[in-house]
Formats: structure tokens, sequence, C-alpha cells
């Protein structure tokens, strides 16, 4: 993320430096072809990965908070940069041409990460309830998540309240109970939806839900329960796709 800003790269770069390296973050200088596996993921290529993750994952992720705010910073810093050299008169047509690939760069990163927000919102009001009501969960959230998960789950009972709950006999008021072959009142995750896994690296053995142990291998992509790869995608060694 360190490194010359835009500006003194943009004026000392070579006459044929024609491309920008738009596989990488917009800051990291020319790009080097090198082996994906010996390859260093850049910041917007882990939040690539986490907002993947989240998308195929029933239940909420553990936030990325800090690297979240390492982009947004950066885009402030390139975006502050890109008007200063829009303001300059001295700016060449050239310098021009590299400030639009830099703001199409920046608004790649900044649909990424409204999506990424979106998608964790989704699921903190779909589980709002289920979320408040499971001190385990809260890690996972930040503090203005789980203030929204608490307040959003108490604006829903309240509407379910006025609108329903108070018209029916008092033994069914509650919205707590779990009738037996029914479906729960208070919506969870469903753990047991297949989801399509992708090694990084060797993992341990895991438990299928037929009782056999069964051991994934660097690049082999399964289709499993969520439920028997959720802790190997916590500790990083499974990516959901």
């Amino acid at each position: 993320m360190a490194g010359p800003s835009f500006i003194d790269r943009a004026r000392s770069a070579a006459d044929d430096d024609d491309d920008f390296p738009i596989g990488d973050f917009p800051g990291g200088g020319r790009q080097t072809i090198i082996p994906q596996d010996l390859a260093e993921e850049t910041p917007f290529q882990q939040l690539i990965r986490h907002w993947m993750n989240e998308r195929h994952a029933p239940d909420i992720l553990p936030g990325q908070e800090m690297l979240l705010g390492r982009l947004l910073d950066h885009i402030r810093k390139q975006s502050s940069d890109v008007e200063l050299l829009r303001a300059d008169p001295d700016s060449s047509e050239e310098e021009h041409f590299r400030i639009m690939l830099v703001q199409t760069e920046v608004e790649r990163v900044k649909f990424v990460i409204r999506s990424y927000i979106r998608t964790r919102l989704h699921k903190i009001e779909k589980y709002a309830k289920y979320i408040s009501a499971n001190p385990e969960i809260h890690e996972k959230l930040s503090k203005a998540e789980l203030d929204h998960a608490r307040r959003y789950a108490r604006l829903v009972d309240y509407h379910f309240n006025q609108s329903v709950l108070q018209s029916l006999p008092e033994q069914q008021r509650s919205s707590e109970e779990n009738v037996p072959f029914m479906p729960p009142m208070t919506a969870q995750p469903d753990k047991l939806r297949p989801v399509f896994a992708h090694a990084l690296q060797d993992c341990p053995p895991m438990r299928l839900p037929d009782g056999t142990m069964s051991e994934m291998q660097k690049g082999q992509i399964v289709l499993v329960p969520f439920y028997v790869v959720e802790q190997l995608l916590l500790r990083g060694e499974v990516e959901l796709v």
C-alpha cells in the first residue's frame, strides 16, 4: 500500500507505459507476472475473496473491518491525487488518460466494497433475532452491525406484535414457540445448504454427512454441506466459489 503517489508515478512513467496494471490495486507500480500460488494477495484480492465467501456462505462470516478501512483510506488518497492532477494546467493528454484508468479502477473497488457490505446487511436483517440471541455470533460483527441487528430485531418484534400477535389467543402470542415438524419462528442460517469449496492448500480430514472421512488436496473443488467446511473456511484453508 506504501509507495510514491500517483502524481509522482504519472510524471515519471516511461513513454511506452501505456497499460495500467488493472490486475493489481492502484498504487502498486508495474505488475509482474508470477505464478498464482507464489503471488501475495493484494488488499483488493483479499476483499474479493471475502466478498465471494460472504455471498456463498449461508451463515454470516467474520467481518473484515480493518481491510475495508485500509482500502477506503487508499481510495480517498487516490481520489485526492487524481483531483490534484486534473486541476494541474500542465497535465498532458497522456496523464488525463491515466486519470481515467485510475478512476475506473477506483469505481471497481467501490462496487466490490458496496456489494460486500450489502451482502452482510442482508444477512444481518434476515437473521437479526437469531444474532441478537446468540452472543457467540456477536464477535463476527462490528459494533455498528451488532447495534443495527438489535434495533432491527426489536422493530420486527414490535411490528409482528402490533399487526398479528396481539389479536391471537394469549397462549399463541409468543414468537418464540417451536412447533414440532414446523419451521422455527426465528430464522436461522441453514448450515446444511451445499456449497462449492475450493481448497487453497492441503486440508486436514473432514467428516462427511454419511460419516466417512475425506481430505481435500490443494486446488480441489468439492460440493459439501456448509457445516463440513465451515472451520476450514474460517481458517482460510478453503474459499467458496
